[in-house]
């Protein structure tokens, strides 16, 4: 089991918070997570991260799924059980699209639910991390890893985010199994 020290600080207000951001990025602490209890437009931009991957899971798991759903159709009504309806051909692309398309979307949907589940390591038997109790009413809690062994650098980094206007400042360690 190995051990994590972090540092948190809260947050009162969405915009304090993101001027906080800012000035603690420009003295260069480097801020490992952001909790709030409703998004909060911009704060992707203020913590310098990058535009998420989920979509193009999203189009990877859509296009199989609409080829998938095609394909199957098409071996249904022209090889397995060829049926004439109504003096219609068996290969109709028409008649599959809606079925195409809901299985498009479910693909689409079922694997954006997976990828991320899978990339925040949460579901089903994950155990949750609370930080501060009052995250999840009104408060944005920030938090900063900590190098392993350094005390001096954890004293500048409580520093600067007093200068932030953060409030609450505590050490905490985590332990890792």
């Amino acid at each position: 089991m190995s051990t994590k020290k972090i540092i948190t600080a809260y947050y009162l207000d969405e915009s304090e918070l993101l001027k906080g951001i800012h000035h603690m990025r420009k003295k260069g602490v480097q801020v490992a997570d952001v909790l709030s209890p409703f998004p909060v437009h911009g704060l992707d931009k203020a913590l310098g991260l990058r535009r998420s991957r989920l979509t193009r899971v999203a189009f990877a798991g859509g296009a199989v799924g609409g080829i998938l759903g095609f394909l199957f159709q098409a071996w249904v009504f022209t090889a397995a059980y060829p049926i004439n309806f109504g003096g219609k051909p068996f290969f109709s692309v028409p008649s599959f699209m809606p079925v195409t398309f809901e299985l498009t979307v479910l693909f689409a949907a079922f694997s954006m639910v997976i990828a991320y589940f899978i990339s925040h390591n949460i579901g089903p038997g994950a155990k949750p991390l609370i930080h501060d109790e009052r995250t999840t009413d009104d408060h944005f809690l920030v938090v900063v890893a900590l190098p392993d062994n350094e005390e001096q650098q954890a004293e500048n980094i409580k520093n600067v985010m007093t200068e932030a206007g953060a409030e609450g400042i505590t050490i905490k360690e985590l332990s890792h199994e």
